[in-house]
């Protein structure tokens, strides 16, 4: 199977694309693009790859579908293209960016320079319909994004695991705890947030310190 996906990856999950389940993927979400309007658009399903390669990785922060509105998506969690509006769970995180470093609230949502750094904005979904939230959850990615996620465990060493939420602690499982470092806290949507289980979490100091004792260089999380 050909997947439009960075060298780095192919090398590590050629064989995950071979799998029987992953032709299915591939079929369904074709058809699905196809027929109906999806997100995010084709060429940026896998951005979170693309702008994180295999042996830049670093930082792993877990999120569950794409956004589903037009124009958010753009293939990285929690982020959205320059010039949307911030959605509330992003909202919520570029509060705790500002009260945690005191970084001024940035007019862009756009996280692709954190993905750059090494920072692998990981969606356990990689695609959806347009306004159905969870329309292509259960069709193959989950698989494919724990086994993302199990072999980035086995063959790197001193990446922080970043779990927001119950849906992304459950893959805690996953990962080497001996080898790598994890940070849990609420989800950042304002139900979570709200109810005290989000903001104060201080996770962006935590994770640059993690990744300085471990002799890597921190991530310059300041968006614009």
């Amino acid at each position: 199977m050909n997947v439009d996906i960075d060298q780095s990856w192919k090398l590590h999950l050629q064989e995950e694309f071979d799998k029987p389940y992953f032709e299915e993927l591939v079929s369904f979400v074709k058809s699905e693009y196809t027929s109906t309007k999806c997100f995010p658009p084709g060429k940026q399903i896998f951005n979170a790859f693309n702008h994180a390669q295999f042996d830049n990785v670093k930082v792993v922060i877990i999120g569950q579908d794409p956004y589903h509105g037009y124009g958010q998506a753009n293939g990285l969690c929690f982020s959205v293209a320059d010039g949307i509006a911030h959605p509330p769970s992003l909202i919520n995180i570029l509060k705790e960016l500002e009260y945690d470093l005191g970084h001024a609230y940035p007019k862009s949502g756009n996280l692709e320079s954190w993905a750059k750094q090494g920072v692998l904005l990981l969606n356990a979904t990689l695609t959806v319909r347009a306004h159905q939230a969870g329309s292509h959850q259960g069709k193959g990615w989950e698989r494919f994004t724990d086994s993302v996620i199990r072999t980035i465990s086995e063959k790197k060493q001193n990446v922080v695991f970043v779990l927001w939420g119950g849906f992304a602690k459950k893959k805690k499982q996953l990962i080497d705890t001996n080898k790598h470092s994890i940070l849990e806290s609420g989800h950042p949507s304002p139900l979570s947030a709200n109810r005290g289980y989000w903001f104060g979490n201080k996770h962006f100091s935590k994770i640059n310190y993690q990744l300085e004792q471990a002799g890597l260089t921190p991530i310059a999380w300041k968006l614009e």
